[in-house]
């Protein structure tokens, strides 16, 4: 709470779970507890946010889940109004129906997206303050105080994770869970709180939140004007880097805006998260984009020393690095691509704020590196 902002936060109960999946489970069968009707869970679509998280949400069948499509066939984003449009019916049928509804609003997506906007899930939760439940899945943790502060003063309930943007351990997950979310805290009875650790196999969860909390502490510790030049910095190198390379195409995306939730003065208005899909070389019969299949083989080479594996003995082919795993997003041309993502993390920034602009232009070079080892891997496919 201390390393969030959330010291003045007289009642907030924190529930800590293995995952983000886990996390989505605890809202649901909170969601269900006293309703006659089955719940009704709004979702943007699995590939956006995870596989387990629709069954996790089913709460053993208590709850309909139905999922959103927030990209096109072709992979460009759905216009936001739309995606408003098609949530907002659904809330509606079921609230007329007498069904409490649960819904999760993404802040951020695999592929960086906000969805529905906070201006959709405002308006809902004021239109229906006692039959709406609103989660933010913010388990990418790629989210300033600020704007924590603000879902949480709005009732939102909260999942956040350790292991994405903070760099901890897999397997860390909590659940802020306000008193503002009355009907919430009239189930639970919820004071300020964490999940008990009675079980000794609790511990590992614990122990792991520990190595996370370094992680955010040291993160925190930075000045955030510094944070946002530097995350600018490198999201201008990567957006460069991914639209100058014949070899690769920036999946499309769109601003992450949160007005009127809070206005866009922190680190986290700037992107973090780069997908990108992977193409042949030209050999002259135009464009070919890489297959799933084969985008996947270059996610799992790219963390492999090939220089002694037949590949030419150079530090491009020794590099092991690792990006973000493959995110299926529609076809081209005919061909079911799926996206790489390279992202900045909490590490990295620390990392790049430590000694100046040698640090600053080390990172980016690392993860121009990385790019080069990708390029390279997806050339001997053809």
């Amino acid at each position: 709470m201390r390393l969030c902002g959330l010291t003045e936060y007289s009642s907030l109960e924190i529930r800590l779970a293995e995952s983000g999946t886990a996390l989505h489970s605890i809202a649901a069968l909170r969601a269900c507890e006293g309703e006659s009707l089955p719940v009704l869970a709004v979702i943007v679509e699995a590939t956006e946010t995870g596989s387990g998280v629709v069954p996790a949400l089913s709460a053993g069948g208590a709850v309909e889940v139905v999922t959103v499509s927030v990209r096109l066939a072709d992979g460009t984003p759905r216009s936001p109004t739309a995606v408003n449009a098609e949530i907002e019916s659904l809330v509606h049928a079921a609230a007329a129906q007498g069904r409490r509804v649960l819904l999760v609003g993404s802040d951020q997506s695999k592929t960086g997206l906000i969805a529905p906007s906070t201006a959709c899930l405002i308006a809902l939760q004021r239109e229906l303050p006692n039959k709406v439940d609103i989660l933010i899945d913010a388990c990418q943790f790629r989210i300033a105080k600020p704007t924590l502060r603000a879902y949480l003063a709005h009732g939102f309930m909260v999942a956040l994770t350790g292991s994405k943007f903070v760099t901890g351990p897999a397997f860390s997950g909590a659940l802020f869970i306000p008193t503002l979310n009355t009907q919430l805290s009239a189930k639970s009875g919820s004071n300020t709180s964490t999940t008990r650790t009675d079980d000794l196999a609790k511990i590992g969860l614990i122990l792991r939140w520990e190595a996370a909390l370094a992680e955010l502490r040291a993160f925190s510790a930075l000045p955030p004007t510094d944070v946002a030049r530097f995350l600018q910095t490198f999201a201008d190198a990567m957006q460069q880097r991914l639209e100058s390379d014949p070899l690769f195409e920036p999946l499309p995306g769109l601003p992450l805006d949160r007005r009127p939730l809070i206005e866009a003065n922190s680190w986290d208005q700037i992107p973090t998260i780069f997908p990108f899909l992977l193409y042949h070389p030209d050999r002259g019969a135009g464009r070919v984009p890489l297959t799933r299949e084969e985008t996947d083989q270059v996610y799992r080479a790219l963390q492999i020393n090939l220089s002694g594996h037949g590949a030419s003995s150079n530090a491009i082919a020794a590099l092991r690095g690792q990006l973000g795993q493959p995110v299926a997003c529609g076809s081209r041309g005919g061909v079911p691509v799926s996206a790489l993502r390279l992202c900045a993390s909490a590490r990295l920034v620390v990392e790049a704020l430590s000694n100046g602009e040698e640090s600053t232009s080390a990172v980016i070079q690392r993860a121009n590196a990385v790019l080069d080892k990708v390029a390279l891997l997806g050339g001997r496919l053809n």
